[in-house]
């Protein structure tokens, strides 16, 4: 009999990964070609080849019982040196190879950050909507994640209601931007007022509030939009990074975190960090990625192929009259169902081989989000599909 914590988990098990398998199993009945799958963010532009050189370059000049064996929990400390360098370079900060642990991806890397910081009981805030992952990963160490309701005309964050909701519980503070599922960037405004507010209840509840920046689409942005390097707005920012879209990485499992000197007991955080890194099982980040990535810092994916796929599908589902706000980053776009149970609105999309994900699977009914990190052919191909979906619920079509 398995654990009782994990019935509910088996029995909530991530609308993402669902509709993917039932991409699957359209795609065995009507071909691959057929089925709209937008599910999944995975993304369909390849590794620049400078990921391919340098994974070769690597295996020819590594000795092999060295580059295969263990490193230290927190990861090579050439790697390290090199990626805090970088983004020194990039933001004006003044990182070393201390401030940065290797991770098994954004989602090792938030497992680590979350394990070395909770107690149980302990809260931590984030803004819906969110990474459907975050309540899982909160709850894994007994911590409660509680939700900041979303404001629905732009997807910035309430503040107003943060800050009401924080309280002397609070121990973090977990964000996403761009955003996974809005693409939604938050504004250098909002970043500001968000580490005013974290200030100020700081001071009321002579507390430590950290706050953890979840970054895996940081390079993902569109028409010059700017993000935040959020350690130069509040001290007590940790940052967790993944290369599974920057260079189009996901299956690698390959990511960092960075713990600032000026982040409330950072050396104490760090050494438990590096604990946390073993004691969960990773061990240490995987060895031959962390050579690769730290030769191709200064790569990055095409995003003009996400930027025509981003303009093709809203422009064409807009123009069927949905409605949704148009992505400054990331690959997603989150459309407001027809109906209030978007549920309802997805399994109708199925019947025409379309495949969204509810918006309730990220803390905010009444929306779907679609990855159009897939094939440009196949955006194009799936217009038509909407048009019949969009016939079937809006009179202006």
């Amino acid at each position: 009999m398995i654990a009782e914590n994990m019935k509910q988990m088996v029995a909530n098990s991530s609308a993402i990964r669902a509709m993917f398998e039932e991409g699957n199993r359209l795609a065995g009945i009507y071909g691959k070609e057929n089925v709209y799958d937008f599910s999944l963010g995975n993304p369909n532009v390849p590794a620049p080849e400078a990921v391919k050189a340098a994974a070769f370059s690597v295996l020819e000049e590594e000795e092999p019982t060295v580059l295969h064996g263990y490193t230290t929990n927190s990861g090579y400390p050439e790697v390290r040196e090199r990626i805090a360098c970088h983004l020194n370079a990039q933001f004006g900060t003044a990182f070393t190879k201390e401030n940065i642990i290797m991770t098994v991806g954004a989602a090792g890397g938030l497992n680590v950050i979350l394990k070395s910081l909770l107690n149980p009981g302990e809260e931590v805030l984030t803004f819906a909507p969110y990474f459907a992952e975050y309540r899982a990963y909160v709850n894994n160490y007994g911590g409660i994640l509680t939700e900041v309701s979303p404001d629905t005309e732009t997807f910035q964050p309430k503040l107003e209601e943060f800050e009401a909701k924080l309280s002397p519980r609070t121990k973090a503070v977990l964000i996403n931007t761009p955003n996974n599922p809005t693409g939604v960037v938050y504004s250098e405004s909002v970043i500001k007022r968000l580490a005013e507010i974290l200030e100020r209840k700081q001071k009321e509840f002579s507390t430590t509030i950290y706050l953890i920046s979840d970054e895996p689409y940081r390079e993902l942005v569109y028409g010059g939009t700017q993000v935040p390097y959020l350690t130069k707005y509040y001290a007590n920012t940790i940052v967790g990074y993944s290369y599974s879209k920057s260079l189009s990485l996901p299956g690698e499992r390959i990511g960092y975190l960075v713990i600032p000197d000026e982040v409330k007991d950072s050396r104490e955080l760090i050494m438990a960090a590096a604990v946390a890194t073993r004691i969960l099982g990773f061990v240490n980040a995987p060895t031959l990625q962390q050579k690769i990535v730290a030769r191709c810092v200064e790569e990055r994916t095409d995003i003009s192929y996400y930027e025509r796929n981003r303009n093709t599908l809203y422009d064409g589902l807009t123009k069927l009259g949905f409605s949704c706000v148009k992505p400054e980053g990331a690959f997603y776009l989150f459309v407001k169902s027809p109906v209030p149970d978007e549920k309802v609105f997805c399994e109708t999309a199925k019947q025409y081989r379309i495949l969204m994900v509810p918006g309730s699977a990220f803390g905010c009914g009444g929306y779907v989000r679609l990855a159009y990190c897939v094939s440009y052919e196949t955006i194009c191909n799936a217009l038509p599909q909407f048009e019949k979906l969009a016939k079937e619920y809006l009179t202006a079509v």
